[in-house]
Order: C-alpha cells, then structure tokens, then sequence
C-alpha cells in the first residue's frame, strides 16, 4: 500500500462523530504535510472543532452528498473516527443515493458493529473511496507495548488479564464487545451495547451492592480487538474518562492490546492513570494469550508484592 502519510496521496476525507479523537487525527495528518477536508456528522461532530478545517456537515444517511462533496474536493482516501450511536432507518433520512443501499442496510443493522461496520466500508469501497484506519495516518495515537506509568500490575492482575484476552477472543465469533472486566480471575462484566463506561458503571454498582466478594483496589478492565475484526473501523479507544470509570468500579488498572488500541491523548492519560492509582499496560497480541506469565514479560516485571489498597 502507498504511504498513507504522504502529502503526494491527495487531500484526505475524514468523516468524523462526537469526541476529541477525530481532530487529533486531523492535526496529526496536517503536521505531515497532507490536507485533510472533514465530514462532520450533525449532532455528533464538535461544531467549534470542525470550523478549524474545511468541512461539509453531513447527516448519517447521506451517502451521495458525501460522495459528490469529497469527490470534488479531490479525496480518493477516507477515514471515519468518531462515536455515534447505531442509528434506526428511521434516523437515517437516506438521500437517493442511500436509498439504493437500505435493504444492504437492513441487514447490516441485524447484527454486530463489526458486522455492520464491515458492510459500511464495503459500500465506501464501491463509490471509490479507499478506506484508511485512523491509525494508518496518525500512528501515534496508538497504545504501545509495556507498562505505561508508574504502577505496575501485580501477578495476580496478570493472571487476569490474560483470563481476560483469552474471553475477548472466545466471544469475537459473536461480535459481542471489545472489553471485559475480570477480578481474581471471575468474570464481572462483558461489555455489550452499553459500552465500556456503561460497563465499569455497572460493575461500580456491583460493587456498592456488594453483589461481588472483593475488596480493595481488584481487577482489570481488559480492551482488545475481536478476532478477524476490521482494524480500520473501531478499534478499542481508551481516555480519560475510562479511568475515571475504572477507578469508580474499584479496578486495579487498565489492560489493552498494545497497538491494537487507541487514544487521543496517551500522555495524558497516563497522567491520570498515575493520580488515579491505576496501572495501565499495553500487553502484545501474541503474548496476551500465553497465560500470566508470558504477559508479565510482556508488561516488564510485575510488582507480586503489591497488594489491594
């Protein structure tokens, strides 16, 4: 594949939902030389974010005036970053050429996001447009390997997190969530529609109930893709807000796939992770699954001793 990076590649589409990330992308590809026209999603996009590139809104439904604008514009490349809610056909408010694709659409909507996600980029495809992971252009924003602050996990957390990858890949056949929380190897939470703050929000009130025997400073909240996931399209993301989540859930840290995660700002978050008291850790696919040990090697010595607070 040519660079994605390179001015050379034309300037690129960016269709962007709710959330900082999508114009931490942007700057990230504008400071590579590349321009970039933005495609923000009414009721979704930060209107006073989006004013600072070339844009055109657009609806979810609006296939054709997307193509015909970015066409235009020059864009043969596109990236779609952003959070939006599955929206019902009723939502959608289809232009013409939309219309041609609802009963693609139907399906699609009868399934898992990465079901429906996959159906969505094959319809970008058809129109012309090849489609870009955000990764692809703006690698930074990638979580890399090891540990990430200034606390460790303990063997215990190992041990549940690698309990925890290997769930993620048991239940990807069923395109159910990205995320799961385990605690001395119990399973607490599975994420599903909710999302992974409606999930750490659940097991914060499992955990007010004393509906689980835990205490102190247990668990792990565990993000990775699912198993033959499309890595350009919603890719696990972690920020600020999930470790407030974390720590409110009473978790130990945070355990990603490294460079199989995103977030807007790692610096930050780790700085967060840190006053928080929260490990975070970015364990490799391949290791991820070999049991708490070779995640451990993975994360850099673990700290056994520590104990829950």
């Amino acid at each position: 594949m040519t660079d994605p990076c390179s001015p050379a590649q034309g300037p690129l589409a960016m269709i962007c939902g709710g959330g900082n990330l999508p114009f931490v992308v942007a700057d990230a590809v504008v400071r590579r030389g590349r321009s970039v026209v933005l495609f923000p999603i009414r009721g979704w996009a930060d209107p006073t974010a989006a004013a600072r590139y070339p844009h055109y809104w657009v609806g979810l439904g609006q296939l054709g005036r997307f193509r015909r604008l970015a066409t235009a514009a020059g864009c043969r490349d596109l990236v779609i970053i952003g959070t939006t809610l599955r929206p019902s056909l009723r939502q959608l408010q289809p232009d013409l050429v939309t219309l041609h694709y609802v009963p693609r659409i139907v399906e699609l909507l009868r399934g898992g996001d990465d079901h429906l996600l996959s159906g969505v980029a094959r319809i970008f495809e058809e129109n012309g447009f090849r489609l870009l992971g955000a990764h692809d252009v703006a690698p930074e924003i990638l979580v890399p390997e090891g540990t990430l602050g200034r606390h460790r996990p303990s063997a215990r957390d190992l041990v549940d997190i690698a309990r925890g990858v290997a769930l993620i890949r048991a239940i990807g056949p069923f395109d159910v969530g990205q995320a799961v929380v385990v605690a001395d190897r119990y399973v607490l939470a599975v994420e599903a529609a909710e999302g992974t703050d409606g999930m750490l929000a659940r097991v914060a009130e499992l955990r007010r109930e004393r509906r689980v025997p835990l205490s102190g400073k247990t668990g792990v909240l565990v993000k990775a893709p699912k198993p033959g996931q499309d890595r350009r399209l919603d890719l696990p993301s972690i920020g600020v807000a999930t470790i407030a989540g974390a720590a409110q859930a009473g978790l130990a840290g945070i355990a990603v796939e490294a460079e199989g995660a995103i977030t807007a700002d790692l610096e930050d978050f780790v700085k967060a992770a840190d006053a928080a008291g929260l490990f975070v850790v970015g364990v490799p696919a391949g290791a991820a699954g070999q049991g708490g040990a070779a995640a451990g090697a993975a994360a850099g010595t673990a700290d056994a001793s520590r104990a829950p607070s």
